[in-house]
């Protein structure tokens, strides 16, 4: 594949709830040009170019017809996921980035890793938590050897947005149709960054429940993750409950990192601090702050790796070939939920 020319052209789609982080990050960006903006509801784009000189389109071909663009930006729904690419690939285009959920199954998912290698297709997965500061923070810590060894991390995920009938209708009403949801949308995040701080994953235990019945997916539970040399993570997910924070989309929860010499606390103000083992006082490693965009600006963040994975040949972290390992593991979880078994990965 060669690298791109130092403008680095741009084209999106979708204009839905979550797009217009994608957009605002990729309009911020120098030697980047948004050469289209698409989505089926046309008042919807023209929204969110809010006057601006992108244009817009009410199909996905009649915007690759009019230009050809470095990347596609994927930001729809997983069902729209194969469709899409297969589209983009045979019209070309180089290299597409694809929100999660990744595809609408791990099949599909391998489906489309092996219909971008026959175009010879970079293919990745908007997968940012990773990206977030506080976990970045949290793996310069670890890496350096702050906290020791290794031993236990736990994330409580507590968005506070499940309860009652109109739960989500404000802000991603589909959630409420998913007929997989706490993993599948949410707690996939965090079987990445586990991942990204503690290396593979070796196995899993799950329970999951579904506590609003208004819903079709499960929206609460736990999995555990073994990984080597006898770490633990613990995701304890609870969409009806919250956590102490102005934004608590910011976070989404609170953490702990524990090792043999310390513990990293994650609070939902995406302050880092560390304690020494055997100390009482904490030391900030990451201050709160007026973060921009979502999540600490981790859409920016993501977006500017690939940048510069394009203009450089920087690695990239999660291109789908790699991300499937994610989505072999929630397939896992929800066996494990399934049968009431620990799964081991083989």
């Amino acid at each position: 594949m060669e690298s791109s020319p130092e403008t680095l052209t741009v084209a999106s789609l979708g204009a839905g709830y979550f797009a217009r982080f994608h957009y605002q990050a990729w309009h911020s960006m120098d030697g980047v040009e948004l050469i289209g903006l698409c989505d089926q509801d046309l008042a919807r784009a023209q929204a969110l170019v809010q006057g601006a000189a992108t244009p817009v389109f009410e199909s996905l071909q009649a915007m690759l017809d009019s230009a050809s663009p470095d990347i596609l930006d994927i930001v729809t729904p997983p069902p729209t996921h194969a469709a899409v690419i297969a589209q983009a690939l045979e019209a070309g285009v180089q290299t597409i980035i694809c929100q999660k959920p990744f595809c609408q199954s791990l099949s599909e998912a391998i489906e489309m890793v092996e219909l971008a290698a026959t175009h010879n297709a970079r293919l990745i997965v908007h997968e940012n938590f990773r990206f977030q500061p506080w976990y970045r923070a949290i793996a310069a810590a670890l890496q350096a050897g702050r906290i020791g060894t290794p031993q236990q991390a736990a994330f409580r995920l507590r968005t506070g947005d499940g309860q009652g009938p109109e739960a989500y209708l404000d802000r991603q009403p589909y959630f409420q149709t998913m007929k997989r949801l706490l993993v599948h949308e949410t707690a996939v995040h965090f079987i990445d960054t586990f991942q990204y701080l503690f290396g593979p994953v070796n196995a899993v235990y799950a329970d999951l429940r579904r506590l609003n019945p208004v819903i079709a997916g499960e929206d609460a539970g736990y999995i555990v993750f073994d990984f080597d040399n006898e770490v633990q993570a613990v995701f304890d997910g609870n969409r009806h409950l919250d956590h102490a924070a102005d934004n608590h989309r910011l976070t989404l929860g609170e953490g702990l990192f524990e090792g043999t010499g310390g513990t990293l606390k994650l609070r939902g103000n995406g302050t880092v601090s560390l304690r020494s083992f055997g100390e009482k006082v904490e030391s900030v490693l990451l201050a709160e702050r007026p973060w921009a965009g979502f999540a600490g600006d981790c859409v920016r963040a993501f977006q500017l790796h690939v940048v510069s994975h394009l203009r450089s040949g920087t690695p990239l972290e999660t291109e789908a070939c790699d991300y499937l390992s994610t989505l072999r593991i929630e397939a896992m979880i929800y066996q494990s939920a399934a049968e009431g078994r620990k799964i081991e990965c083989t």
